[in-house]
Formats: structure tokens, sequence, C-alpha cells
């Protein structure tokens, strides 16, 4: 190990409450969340990560199989520093799951089932939840109901509460809203987007298992396993597909198949499959998009397609990459465990050897094993052997040999004439637990353990690992460093709770203080309701007053696909004002996060109050209206033209009798009989 490194005992806890950097078990899980337990001796590994990088290597209690790999030096250093000084206070780390949770189509008034969203303390300290809540324009619609997280409570670092929210809408159309949980962690909020489509009358829901699908590398000319979608119907009246169009930069690319097609309607609660095929022409990278139409209050459904063009290359993998039989009577029954060969390819595979060098009491089981040829991604399982004839260790390789390589496997075991434990599971191959909606649980899967030898066995190791591993939750009455006694069993429940669409997989890990280790693989597909559109207006009414000019009403797309407005109706004295600078002309694709901005006029004919609106409608019929009025000011009458009618400007009669004139005529005739009668005066 570096001695430049300086051992962070608070980072040791993050690593060993959550797990690798990279994502895995979490030490915890095993050991417990404080290591002053001592549970399974991990005391011994207080700042001294030497003995953590021993048992690793070791794979003692299965840790090669869950970390091989996955910890640096630094990092176990911090461990081990964290084991030293397990009092060590931190920050909480809230991180809510899934970002957004769709409810498929719900009648007005009718209660939807409820969806559910995790929230887990990633930090190093309790986190206090303070608020949980819903806001939002159709907030109303929303409404908690129930979970394990509770207003006031704390969630222990490493450990996750759940929040429950049912959708029971009071206005038709498409309803949106956020699910806000308040806490003492960094940030201060964590928050889902809710959204769900209400309907006056029964309506079809589209659901998709997948919004994506990546082919990874393929040879050159050659087709890709056919990689499947299923479209479920969970709305209350049948989905009719209008159109299945493939799109995009490269659709030639691709082809369809499956048993989904325009004239066969689905039935409510109904799946059907759509299959899609890629074959490259050249090298690179390619894309394309697949789009499902039809009359879906949720609207289309549109998933992306992606892959590159390579050379062919044959690989494979095996899981686990090593296998301990622990202790066996000799004399007793063959323990038997299974190893899963996987084509990692692009092209076909087939295994022309499956057979072990190294001591005779491994076998591989009779009859015939990965005899097929394997396509890419497909996988085939060995079940092995260990019957030893001695007391004593042993050791083999499996080695499975391929067009153009081979996998190899380490076995273990050890022969006795003393009592030992028997440790066999109820599962010998992998646990499906086929299509689940994100947000929703599996009924839960019991595995069970049990111990038919004759001497107690103790549980070093049980834990989920793997890509997926937090979309699976544990249970059951087995856990880490409990005992079970010879003729005894325990269970293990496996649930399977997706956070996504798509194949999710991991990897139950069971390892006893006898040596004994096994790996149960945990499949399932996580399937998603597509979101509703959702169009933002800003503003959502507007009053022009008696104001003529022009104004801007903002679109904008809230959603996770693109909004296909095909048409704006006008009603009033209102009327949209083509601008280069605005949306474009309908119909147009608004984007998910795009936004732009519809000009509207108001030209009134005639005084008074006006009202109007503008309802924009999408190619499924979706619609969203903004409310609009003006004041129209009366015309002023016209001023009337000058008159200087009469005797003059100072005249106030028009008829010419004006009394003033006469007075002004006999003052006249005075003052030229004054003169006459001075002549002297000026």
């Amino acid at each position: 190990m570096g001695q430049a490194h300086a051992a962070d005992a608070l980072r040791g806890k993050t690593l060993y409450l959550n797990g690798p950097t990279g994502g895995g078990t979490a030490c915890a899980r095993c050991h417990t969340a404080n290591p002053a337990t001592n549970v399974s001796r991990i005391l011994s590994a207080a700042n001294n990560p030497a003995a953590i990088s021993a048992a690793i290597a070791a794979n003692k209690g299965g840790m090669g199989n869950i970390y091989a790999g996955k910890f640096v030096d630094a990092d176990l250093a911090d461990i081990a520093a964290f084991i030293g000084n397990p009092g060590v206070t931190g920050a909480p780390a809230a991180s809510l799951t899934p970002s957004s949770l769709a409810f498929s189509g719900t009648l007005l008034g009718q209660t939807g089932s409820a969806l559910a969203a995790t929230l887990a303390n990633t930090g190093t300290s309790a986190l206090t939840i303070d608020t949980i809540g819903v806001t939002g324009a159709a907030a109303a619609d929303f409404s908690i109901a129930g979970g394990t997280c509770a207003p006031g409570g704390a969630v222990a670092a490493g450990a996750n509460c759940t929040v429950l929210v049912s959708f029971k809408p009071s206005v038709a159309g498409a309803r949106s809203a956020t699910l806000a949980v308040a806490h003492n962690g960094t940030g201060g909020t964590s928050s889902v987007a809710l959204s769900g489509t209400a309907s006056a009358s029964p309506q079809a829901t589209i659901g998709v298992s997948a919004t994506s699908i990546d082919f990874g590398a393929l040879a050159i000319n050659a087709p890709s396993a056919p990689q499947s979608i299923t479209i479920n119907n969970s709305g209350q009246s049948p989905l009719t597909f209008s159109a299945l169009t493939l799109g995009g930069a490269n659709p030639a690319i691709f082809s369809l198949g499956g048993a989904c097609a325009v004239s066969k309607p689905l039935a409510a609660g109904a799946s059907c499959a759509l299959t899609v095929v890629a074959q490259p022409t050249a090298g690179g990278a390619f894309a394309g998009n697949l789009t499902v139409a039809s009359n879906a209050a949720n609207g289309n459904v549109t998933i992306g397609l992606a892959g590159s063009g390579a050379s062919a290359t044959a690989a494979a993998s095996a899981t686990p990459s090593a296998l301990a039989f622990g202790s066996q009577t000799i004399g007793s029954a063959a323990g038997t465990q299974s190893v899963t060969l996987a084509n990692t390819g692009n092209v076909s595979l087939a295994f022309s050897s499956i057979a072990f060098n190294g001591a005779a009491a491994f076998s591989v089981a009779p009859g015939t094993h990965c005899g097929a040829p394997l396509a890419p991604g497909a996988t085939c399982s060995v079940p092995v052997l260990f019957a030893p004839s001695a007391a004593g260790s042993f050791a083999a390789t499996l080695v499975a040999s391929f067009n153009g390589g081979a996998v190899q496997v380490a076995v273990s075991g050890a022969g006795t004439t003393a009592a030992v434990a028997t440790p066999t599971l109820s599962d010998t191959g992998p646990v499906g637990f086929g299509e689940i909606q994100v947000g929703k649980s599996a009924a839960p899967h019991t595995t069970v353990l049990r111990n038919p030898g004759t001497a107690a066995l103790k549980i070093a190791t049980l834990a989920i690992d793997g890509a997926n591993g937090g979309d699976f939750v544990l249970g059951g009455t087995c856990a880490a460093d409990a005992t079970v006694s010879p003729a005894g069993s325990c269970t293990i429940e496996t649930t399977f709770k997706p956070g996504a669409p798509g194949a999710r997989s991991a990897r139950l890990l069971l390892a006893t203080d006898g040596g004994t280790q096994f790996a149960l693989p945990l499949a399932g597909t996580g399937t998603a309701v597509a979101a509703a559109p959702s169009l933002t207006l800003t503003p959502q009414s507007f009053d022009f007053g008696a104001s003529t000019a022009n104004k801007r009403f903002t679109l904008g797309n809230a959603g996770t696909a693109a909004i296909n407005l095909a048409s704006a109706t006008f009603s009033g004295p209102f009327a949209r004002v083509p601008d280069a600078s605005g949306c474009a002309a309908l119909p147009f694709a608004l984007q998910p996060g795009a936004s732009c901005d519809l000009v509207v006029a108001y030209t009134p004919a005639a005084s008074g109050a006006s009202s109007g609106s503008v309802v924009l409608r999408t190619d499924t019929g979706a619609s969203w209206t903004i409310a609009l009025a003006g004041q129209a000011a009366a015309t002023p009458a016209a001023p009337a033209p000058a008159q200087n009618q009469g005797g003059g400007g100072c005249s106030s009669v028009r008829g010419g009798s004006d009394p003033m004139l006469a007075l002004l005529a006999l003052m006249a005739a005075a003052v030229l009989l004054w003169r006459r009668r001075n002549p002297a005066q000026p």
C-alpha cells in the first residue's frame, strides 16, 4: 500500500456502508453498520488494510467474489481506519428514486394503484425527514398513500425508506405534480416528478419494458439476436396501434418483428412483444428509433435504438469466477453447484470442450451441457459436482473452450471424516421475476437454505451484488452470522423493485463458515408507463385590456418525450402572428426540455369587452387551453368644424338677428352727433 495516503475514516465509513464507488455490496450487509459489534471478527481489520486485502485474496466468506478488483489501496486504508474508529461522524446525503413516477390511465374520481419512491441515506450520519408532500399545479390529484418514511423520522446511514403515492384525478387530461421530501441532507429537498392521465371514459394506456435498446458491438453484415420490447396496456379499453415506424439516422439497419401489429388491438391488461433486429453494413456507430403510435391516452412512445458495427469477435464469460464447496464428508452425496457461461461476443459461440484440470474429486454432472451454439448475449449452465474420496484440500480448474478461446473457473473444496454441515439451496438456477412496473414490487420469491449435514453451519455472507443490486430487496429468516442447525433450514426472500425500465440483473451471494459459497443469479424487467405529454404554458391566461400590442406565450415541454403539436384553434378577436423567432409552423414537434414562443394578436372589431381562447392539440388528441380577454375602447366622435355664423366672432346668435348689432349702430350714431356739436374736440 502506498505510504503517501493519509487514511480517511469518514470516507471509509461511506465505503463500508455503501459499497465500492463503482457499485456493489456494502460491507455493512454482512458485518452490520457498526464494526464495533465485531461480526465475523471484523475488528481484526482495524487500522489494518492488509487484513482486508488478504481476506479478499483468499476469498474468505466469499469476499473475493464480491470485492475482487473493486477496491484500490486507498479504499482499503480508509475502510480499515473506519473499522478502527467506528464513532467517526459525518453528514447525511439523500437519494430519492426513481426520478419520476408515471401512473397509468385512470378514470375520473377513481384511485389508481399506488407507486413507491425510495429515500436512501447515502451519507454517513442520520438523515432526518422534515416534511413529505405533493406540490404543483395538480397537487390535489396526488396524495401520500403510506410507506415507511414519515415526517419527523430518521433514516440511518446506509438505510432507506419508502413513500407511496396514489393518483385520484379530478380533471380529465394530463396531470402532473411533484413529490417533495424536505430533509437535513445536502440540498434540503429531494423530489420526484409525478404524472398521470385522467379520462372521463375508459381509455387505453401504453407501457413499455424499455425506452431504449443498445445492441452493443455487432459483427458487420451479420444480423443481431432479436431484442424484445414488451408493450402493455394498463388502461381500461383496448389499445389500437396506428403505426409502428422505424426512423432516425440509420433506419435501414433495423427490422421489426413480433406479435404487436396494427391489425391486432391489445385488450385492457394484455401485452404483446415487438422484436428489433439490427444488421450493420459498415463499421462505426449507428442509431435510430422506433415510434409506436396508438390511441393511448398518454400518447405515442419513441424507443431509441443504438449500436456499432465491428469486426467479428468471439468472447465468453463465466459466473461465478470461482466455486467453493467448503468441507464435505468423505463418502457422502456429491455437492452440486452451477456455473453460468455467457456469450459476450458478437458472433455465435460453440463450446467444444468443458472439462476439469486438477483434482479428480470435481466433475461435470452427467449429461450434455452447453452443447448447442449460443447466440450473442445468450447463456447456458454447467452443473459441477464435488465428491472427495480422501481427507484434505482439493483444487481444480473448470475450463470451457470455445471458438477463439476459453474461460476458466477456479474450484475448491475439502474432504473430511468429521461431521460437517451440508448447505444446500432450493434454487439451483436463475430466479426470474418477469416484468414489473417501475415503482412497484414483485411478489417475494422464497429460496430455502437447508442443512442436511451432521454439524451446524454459520452464515458468513448473505448479500445481493451485481450491476443492478439496488433493484432487488433481501429479506427472510436467514441472516449474516445466523446459525442453521443440522437438519434445520431458514428462508431467503428476494423481491424485485425496478428503479428503471429494461432488463435488470444481480446476484444473491451466500457463504458459510465452512467455506461453501453460492451465487444465485436474479433477473427481472422493469416496465414504464409512457409519460403523458406535459406542456407548460406561460402565461396560462392573459387580458390584453385596451392594448393591441402582440403578446408572446411560451410553450415548454416539461416531459420526457416529444410533444407533437398538431393544431392551434383560436376563438374571439385573437389570432396567431407569424414570427421568425417564435414557434415553427404547425404541425411541429416540441422536444423534451425545449420551448418556443406563440405570438398572439388582439384585433377587436368593435368596442367593449371580448373574450376567447387558443386551444393547442397534439396528434393524439391531448389539449391545452390559453384563456384570452380584452377591452376595446369606444371610438371617439370626430370634432365639429369651426363655425362663425351670425354677426361675428362674438355673436351669440346663429340666425343673423343678433340684438347686439342694433346696439352697436345706435352707439356709433351717438358718437357722430357729439363730434358735430363739439368740433373743437379732436
